[in-house]
C-alpha cells in the first residue's frame, strides 16, 4: 500500500474511532457463522471489524487448518477468543494469548459459552513471551496493521511499533515442524514488510484465503516450511 493510500485509512480509522469506541465500551453479543460470542468493552469485535470473521471462517474450512493427531494451535492476539473457539471446534487443543487482560478473560468466557474450556487455555503476555518453549502446529495472527505506540489496551488491536518485526523473529521457535501459520493481512497495513521478513527466514507463503471490499483487500496467508499447496479457500 503507498504511503498516501496508508494515511488516508489511517485518518479514516480516525474519523470512525469516536463512534466505534462508543460502541465496543460496552459489553456486546456477537455470532459468527452460528457460534455465539460475548465481547467484553475494550476487546476487538471480531464482527464489526470483519477481519476475526474472515480468519475464522479460514480456520472452519482450509486445509491449511486441518488438526494432525494431538495438533496444538496457538491464537495469538485473541481478542475476543474467536479464531481459537473455531480452532477448538475444528479439533485442535488450543492455547489463546493476548495482552490485553481484558481479551484473555473475554476468550475464557467464550470457550464456557461454548462448552470448549476443557480445550481452550487463555494466558496473557505480548507475543510469543506468554508461550516461551512452547511449539505449534497451527498459529493463527491477526496483527495490528498501523504503525505507532498503542495509547491503551484496546489500542493494540491496531497499532504496534515494532509487532511484526518481533513476530516474524520470534515464529521460527514457535512453530512445530510441518506446520502451519494462517496470518490475515489488510492491504491498509504494512504486510509486506512482514512477508518479506518471512520469506527471508525460509518460509514458503500460500494463500488460503482471500476477500474484496471496496477500501481494502484481506488476505489469509499460508506460511509453511513444507511445499505442499491445499487448495484457496472461496468464501
Amino acid at each position: 500500500m503507498n504511503p498516501v493510500a496508508r494515511r488516508l485509512a489511517l485518518f479514516g480509522h480516525l474519523l470512525q474511532r469516536p463512534l466505534l469506541r462508543r460502541r465496543l465500551r460496552r459489553v456486546g453479543v456477537e455470532e459468527v457463522d452460528g457460534v455465539p460470542l460475548v465481547v467484553l468493552p475494550d476487546v476487538f469485535n471480531p464482527v464489526v471489524f470483519r477481519t476475526g470473521t474472515l480468519l475464522a471462517r479460514t480456520v472452519a474450512t482450509s486445509p491449511w487448518a486441518a488438526p494432525r493427531e494431538g495438533s496444538r494451535a496457538l491464537d495469538l492476539g485473541t481478542g475476543s477468543g474467536v479464531g481459537a473457539v473455531f480452532a477448538a471446534r475444528r479439533g485442535h487443543r488450543v492455547l489463546a494469548a493476548d495482552v490485553n487482560p481484558a481479551a484473555v478473560r473475554c476468550a475464557r468466557l467464550n470457550a464456557l459459552l461454548n462448552r470448549l474450556e476443557d480445550r481452550i487455555e487463555a494466558r496473557e503476555g505480548d507475543l510469543f513471551a506468554a508461550v516461551a518453549g512452547e511449539r505449534f502446529d497451527l498459529i493463527l495472527f491477526n496483527p495490528p496493521f498501523f504503525r505507532g505506540a498503542p495509547r491503551d489496551p484496546l489500542d493494540h488491536a491496531w497499532r504496534g511499533t515494532d509487532v511484526l518485526e518481533r513476530f516474524a523473529a520470534g515464529l521460527p521457535a514457535a512453530l512445530a515442524p510441518g506446520g502451519t501459520l494462517l496470518l490475515l493481512l489488510s492491504t491498509d497495513g504494512d504486510g509486506p514488510t512482514l512477508l518479506t521478513a518471512l520469506e527471508r527466514q525460509g518460509f514458503t507463503i500460500e494463500t488460503a484465503a482471500r476477500r474484496e471490499y471496496w477500501n481494502e483487500v484481506l488476505t489469509v496467508h499460508a506460511v509453511v516450511r513444507r511445499e505442499a499447496k491445499p487448495p484457496v479457500t472461496v468464501l
